[in-house]
This record gives structure tokens, C-alpha cells and sequence, in this order.
């Protein structure tokens, strides 16, 4: 079974377009959406609404930065500080290029950081690279359970 992509994003209109984006790449990952920090840190916990979800954790966390309620760089940090989800990949997908914005990500620990492009194609190809990188070619940390993917 492969591990779901969790997508913290609260913009409805990159929502869409990065669910279009890694639909067109084709994975068959199970792509779970949340709209804000505090969503995205109960369903990595298993709290609340989420009590009740399968066990294990994410392939990625694909985390926007500017966010409702617990913004990306708190959820970060709190997956960083939590062993269970320490070793679970972080991708920040964020409009913001402040250095410090950036900085700060790669202090807290963060996989990768990634601007979104404003061009459409551009945004629809990062996006479907992101996806299959870390839900596909990436090697997990060890003692992860690695999944394997069939192509035909």
C-alpha cells in the first residue's frame, strides 16, 4: 500500500491547481488535504477528526508557509520536535522568497523549499516533479517501510 501525499494548503486556487498537477503525474498515491496548521497537526497526530485514520505517517508533506490558525513554520517545528513524525520529508511550497522565510525553514529542519511558480505550465510541471520525487524515487529514512510502485 502506498503512503498518502499530505497537502497543507489553504489557497483554494493553487489547491486546485497542485491536485491537477499531481494527477497529471499519474501517482497512485492517495493525496490527503488539509486547509490549515491546526488540521494538518491533527491528522500527523491522529487527533480529533483524524482519531479514527489508518496508522503510519506520510510519503511527504508538501506545507505552505502562510497559513490559518498555525502557520507552516509552527507545523514544521512540530514535526521536527515529534519522533514518530521526525523523519517524515517536508517540502515548504510557499509563494514567499524572503530570505528569512527561507532561512528559518531550512533551520527547522525542512527537505526542500519551493518557490511556486506563477506560470501555469511551470507550476503544473514543479509540482508533478515534487510528487513523483518524493513519493517514488526517494529512498526512506531506515526502518520506514519503502513501498513499491509498479509501472505498466
Amino acid at each position: 500500500m502506498l503512503k498518502p501525499i499530505l497537502l497543507v494548503e489553504d489557497d483554494k486556487r493553487d489547491l486546485e491547481l497542485t491536485l491537477m498537477a499531481l494527477e497529471r503525474s499519474q501517482l497512485a498515491n492517495e493525496v490527503i488535504t488539509v486547509r490549515d496548521g491546526a488540521q494538518a497537526l491533527a491528522y500527523l497526530n491522529q487527533e480529533g477528526e483524524f482519531a479514527d485514520r489508518g496508522t503510519g505517517n506520510p510519503a511527504v508533506i508538501l506545507l505552505d508557509l502562510k497559513l490559518p490558525k498555525v502557520d507552516g513554520l509552527e507545523v514544521l517545528e512540530q514535526v521536527r520536535a515529534n519522533p514518530s513524525l521526525r523523519s517524515v520529508p517536508v517540502v515548504m511550497l510557499t509563494s514567499s522568497q524572503q530570505e528569512s522565510d527561507v532561512l528559518r525553514s531550512y533551520e527547522l529542519g525542512v527537505n526542500a523549499y519551493v518557490v511556486k511558480p506563477v506560470d501555469f505550465k511551470q507550476f503544473v510541471s514543479a509540482i508533478a516533479d515534487l510528487g513523483v520525487f518524493w513519493a517514488v524515487l526517494n529512498e526512506p529514512p531506515p526502518g520506514s517501510v519503502k513501498t513499491s510502485r509498479r509501472y505498466e
